[in-house]
C-alpha cells in the first residue's frame, strides 16, 4: 500500500479512555478487552489493521491498561499434557500478532482528548501517512474497514474518513459532516459539526471510528485549542485541516456495533454468537425458545 513514494504501514489505537459507562466491569479490565463471545473487542480491531496491511501497530495506553500489553505478547507456553485442540488454540493465541508485525506503547499521562491521544503518538509517526481506529467501532464487514479505506486512500491520495448513514435523531451520537455532494459514496468535506443537535445536523452522514490521515494532522493537531470537555478534540483538528487541504469521507459497506455503548455490546455479542460455528444453531434455538 502507498500513497506517492511513501508506504501507508502504521496505525494508532486509542485505548487509553477510562470506560466509566462500563463500571464496574472496567473499574480494573479495560474496555477494549471486554469480549465479543470468546475475542476482546481490541483483537477485532488489531485483525482488521492487520487485514488491510499495517504493519506498525501504535497503542496510546494510560492507566490500568496493562493487560492489553499482556494480550499481544507472544508467551503462551504449550504443554506436553493438553489434548490436539486446546495446542491449537495456544499456538493461535500466540500468533494474533504476525511476526512481520510491531506493537509499540506509549503512555498518555492525561485523559485530555483523542486529538491529545492521536499527538501521543507523533514521534513514531515521523512523516508518513497514519490510521487511527477506535476498538469501540465493531464493525461486520468483508473485506474490513480499514482495507476499503486504504483502497480508497490510494486512490485520492487524501485524508479519509469513514462514515454512515444515521437517523437524524441520532445526531448528537456524532461527529456529521457536511458536503457538496452528498449522492456519491465518496464525497469531499466541506464541514464537519461534532454532535450538533438534530436540526442543526448538516447530513444524515455520521463519522466513525476509522480514519486515514496525512501526516499534516499532526501540525493542525498541535495548533488545535482545548474544546469541548476541555479536551483536544480530533473533530477540532479536522476543521483546521479542511482549510488547508482535501478530506474525504467514505460510505463505507458492512455492520457497525457502537460497543462503547451498553445495548451496543450486548447487540454485537448476540449477532457474533449467532454466526458462531460452535455454537450458533443453539444460541438461535435458546433465543426462539426466549421470544
Amino acid at each position: 500500500m502507498t500513497i506517492g513514494m511513501q508506504q501507508l504501514r502504521k496505525i494508532i489505537f486509542p485505548v487509553a479512555g477510562l470506560g466509566s459507562r462500563f463500571l464496574p466491569a472496567t473499574k480494573a479490565t479495560p474496555k477494549e478487552m471486554l469480549p465479543i463471545v470468546d475475542k476482546p473487542l481490541i483483537q477485532y480491531a488489531v485483525e482488521e489493521a492487520i487485514e488491510a496491511g499495517f504493519k506498525d501497530l501504535i497503542f496510546i495506553t494510560g492507566k490500568s491498561k496493562r493487560a492489553i500489553t499482556d494480550h499481544f505478547d507472544s508467551t503462551l507456553e504449550r504443554f506436553s499434557n493438553v489434548d490436539d485442540k486446546k495446542a491449537k488454540l495456544l499456538d493461535e493465541m500466540n500468533q494474533i500478532v504476525p511476526k512481520d508485525v510491531s506493537c509499540i506503547y506509549i503512555r498518555q499521562g492525561e485523559p485530555l482528548g483523542l486529538g491529545h491521544a492521536i499527538l501521543q503518538a507523533k514521534p513514531v509517526v515521523g512523516n508518513e501517512p497514519f490510521a487511527v481506529s477506535l476498538a469501540d467501532d465493531l464493525i461486520d464487514s468483508q473485506p474490513g474497514v480499514l482495507k476499503q479505506l486504504v483502497d480508497q486512500f490510494n486512490e485520492q491520495q487524501s485524508s479519509i474518513i469513514a462514515v454512515q448513514k444515521v437517523d437524524q435523531s441520532e445526531s448528537k451520537k456524532y461527529g456529521m459532516i457536511d458536503s457538496n455532494n452528498l449522492d456519491s459514496d465518496l464525497v469531499k468535506l466541506s464541514n464537519i459539526v461534532e454532535k450538533p443537535d438534530p436540526e442543526f445536523a448538516p447530513s444524515n452522514l455520521g463519522v466513525v471510528g476509522r480514519y486515514i490521515f496525512t501526516n499534516a494532522l499532526m501540525s493542525f493537531l498541535e495548533k488545535t485549542t482545548f474544546g469541548a470537555g476541555n479536551e483536544i478534540q480530533l473533530t477540532d483538528g479536522i476543521k483546521l485541516m479542511l482549510k488547508h487541504e482535501s478530506i474525504y469521507a467514505f460510505l463505507f459497506s458492512g455492520k457497525r456495533y457502537d460497543c462503547g455503548s451498553k445495548l451496543g455490546y450486548l447487540m454485537a455479542n448476540i449477532d457474533y454468537g449467532l454466526k458462531h460455528k460452535e455454537f450458533g444453531n443453539e444460541l438461535r434455538n435458546y433465543i426462539k425458545d426466549l421470544v
